[in-house]
């Protein structure tokens, strides 16, 4: 539910050339396949306009999560010399949670996970294998909500 949030402030930050974008996941209990297509979407923008996708506050789960899929390799994950690190605190007293909800079920809700973990299946090759059915799943939904025409 936090992801299509996430990706719309994300890609607003790059459009608007930033080139360092952090997610602080210090809150974070679990994070499912689109949260993390997600997350890997945005950091393979930033590198491709020479920016970084930096994750803050991983802990051992969401660390484990990201690198079983692989995506320690998009994004630098509790970077030793962040230029952030200073202001972080700082920053936690300004931001307020913001959840925006997607309605599960809906088209663009189908899209938004597609896309992730079509993201998720460029990856690498284990990632294909693991998310094929989900992808092909997904393609189908779209293709007979739009009446047989994506």
């Amino acid at each position: 539910m936090n992801s299509p949030a996430v990706k719309e402030f994300g890609e607003s930050r790059i459009m608007d050339g930033e080139k360092c974008v952090v997610m602080d996941l210090e809150a974070c209990t679990g994070m499912d396949s689109t949260f993390m297509g997600t997350l890997a979407g945005l950091a393979s923008r930033l590198s491709e306009r020479g920016g970084a996708f930096q994750v803050a506050n991983a802990g051992e789960k969401s660390r484990n999560s990201l690198e079983d899929l692989g995506l320690d390799f998009l994004m630098e994950i509790d970077p030793e010399e962040a230029v952030w690190k200073e202001l972080e605190d700082k920053a936690k007293g300004f931001l307020e949670a913001k959840v925006v909800g997607m309605g599960a079920g809906t088209e663009l809700h189908t899209r938004h996970v597609l896309e992730a973990h079509e993201i998720l299946s460029d990856a690498n090759e284990g990632n294909r294998k693991k998310f094929s059915g989900v992808v092909k799943m997904l393609g189908d939904e779209l293709a007979e909500k739009s009446g047989g025409s994506q």
